[in-house]
């Protein structure tokens, strides 16, 4: 499986230290091939011990990844994933993600 942009390790790295987040993934069409001009990119995080953003640091990472990637990214945190009662879609990105970095 591969990740349908081109970015480097060192820019995700970085990006996780000023942002507190312990682990980032990709999921969803970033690592299929219907993965367009037009796709978003998702990004699955979980965030360092008890470091808990509010919704406008949520959306500053959000705006933030979606420059580094030249498209609209969309931040999802791990948490909520594990904690959603919908189990298809909890499953899906949980076993379709890509670990790319882990501190």
């Amino acid at each position: 499986m591969g990740i349908g942009i081109e970015i480097s390790s060192e820019m995700i790295e970085a990006f996780c230290r000023r942002n507190h987040i312990r682990s980032f993934s990709f999921f969803g069409s970033v690592l299929r091939r219907d993965f367009g001009a037009d796709s978003d990119v998702d990004v699955l995080v979980e965030f360092e011990g008890s470091y808990c953003p509010d919704l406008l640091e949520i959306v500053r990472m959000e705006n933030a990844l979606t420059e580094m990637f030249g498209r609209r990214a969309d931040l999802v945190e791990r948490e909520s994933v594990v904690a959603s009662k919908n189990y298809i879609r909890r499953r899906r990105i949980l076993e379709s993600a890509e670990t790319v970095y882990v501190a």
